[in-house]
């Protein structure tokens, strides 16, 4: 007898929304996590219209617009010439209803939806639950974990790891990460100081070229965060030190500046662009960061893995109660979602960093001009909107067969 039809390993954004979408739609799924509760993660806020799109069609959208910002308009600014190119999301309102990025922390997602699944008919969701391991055969797949007292044995149709860029699933299946990680560390602070008191006509998401140290402005509801690059040999705990943060805000607001900056947090990580070699290995699937892998410019990350779960649950329904063909359509999901990734996301956002970090004034001055030129003209424009918010990858995805 199996215990669920689906087990989720990982309650971040994509497994939460895999969950809960399919719970909604008669799937008994489980949905495990190692921590004790899903992590106040401070990496990820931005919701792109597509993923406005599947919010609101789950019935989640009310609840993360009265917790988030909306920010239809985001600036690429440069801090040594002062140049500020501003581009409106609202221009491409007639292809989304959600013509902006919400501003809204990951943590919020995952905790709104784990609470909706705790009493769900469908779902049971077990915190502190660790995999180990896993085997699958012809008739469906059981996974080991190791609970606070016991180790449980789950048995299922399929198995879904949206683990993490560690993921234990993709280890086991023992598919390649393809890709890269690059030398420099990433360092996010967050404050309630008004930065936009600062700059004129900042934007609630601007992006900051500078051949020193360029930087990613993002603000939430309560506190603006910084995201600078920080270099590999420095510790961490340097990184994290108040002399490291008083030399972030000195060099964004003025010598001095950063003594009166109060932090909230300060996070250190490395930075990958990386792609599964496969998402699937039998009844064994792979989504989220366990998938892939690309650095924050731009806000695809979260947003792609959500895109990957919204790909993967019709499938999945079509399967278990319809009775359609397994291996067709699960095939299909890796087709279409690492064509995706690789075409689009991995592609946009080595390019976005490279439009940041040039420290060769010429090459950001080219940059900068071609740039421009898109803002100036309306078709390059809407084309560049429609790229960044995501909405072009989703077109393009309906078209792979």
């Amino acid at each position: 007898m199996k215990d669920a039809q689906v087990i989720i390993v990982g309650a971040g954004p994509s497994g939460v929304v895999a969950a809960y979408a399919l719970a909604q739609r008669g799937i008994k799924v489980l949905l495990c996590e190692t921590e004790s509760e899903c992590a106040e993660d401070m990496r990820a806020s931005t919701f792109h219209p597509p993923t406005l799109e599947m919010m609101a069609e789950l019935g989640l959208l009310d609840a993360l617009e009265a917790q988030g910002l909306r920010a239809p308009v985001y600036n690429y600014r440069n801090r040594k010439t002062g140049e500020v190119l501003a581009l409106d999301l609202t221009e491409i309102a007639d292809a989304t209803p959600y013509p902006y990025r919400l501003q809204c922390e990951q943590w919020k997602l995952t905790r709104l939806v784990t609470g909706l699944l705790e009493n769900h008919p469908n779902a049971t969701v077990k915190f502190r639950r660790k995999l180990l391991s896993f085997e699958q055969d012809a008739d469906g797949i059981t996974a080991h974990f190791e609970a606070p007292l016991a180790i449980e044995h789950v048995r299922a149709d399929y198995l879904l790891g949206t683990d993490g860029a560690n993921s234990i699933v993709r280890k086991w299946l023992d598919i390649e990460f393809e890709g890269f990680t690059y030398p420099e560390k990433f360092l996010t602070l967050s404050t309630d100081f008004p930065l936009d008191e600062h700059f004129a006509n900042l934007a609630r998401v601007s992006y900051v070229a500078d051949q020193t140290e360029w930087c990613v402005l993002l603000k939430v509801p309560t506190l603006w965060r910084v995201l600078v690059p920080a270099d590999e040999s420095e510790t961490d705990e340097s990184l994290r030190s108040d002399a490291k943060k008083n030399a972030v805000f000195d060099g964004l607001l003025g010598a001095g500046m950063g003594e009166q900056i109060t932090t909230y947090h300060r996070t250190v990580y490395r930075v990958h662009q990386r792609v599964a070699k496969t998402y699937r290995s039998g009844r064994a699937i792979l989504a989220g960061d366990a998938a892939h892998l690309n650095n924050p410019l731009g806000g695809f990350g979260m947003n792609s893995g959500v895109h990957d779960v919204w790909n993967l649950v019709p499938k999945l329904i079509a399967i278990l109660q319809d009775g359609a063909e397994a291996d067709p359509l699960l095939d299909l999901y890796d087709r279409q979602r690492r064509t995706i990734m690789n075409e689009f996301v991995q592609a946009q956002t080595i390019r976005n960093k490279q439009a940041l970090q040039s420290t060769d004034v010429e090459a950001q001055a080219r940059h900068q001009a071609e740039l421009a030129r898109i803002v100036a003209d309306p078709q390059l424009r809407r084309e560049y909107l429609l790229r960044q918010s995501m909405l072009t990858s989703r077109q393009r995805e309906a078209e792979i067969v």
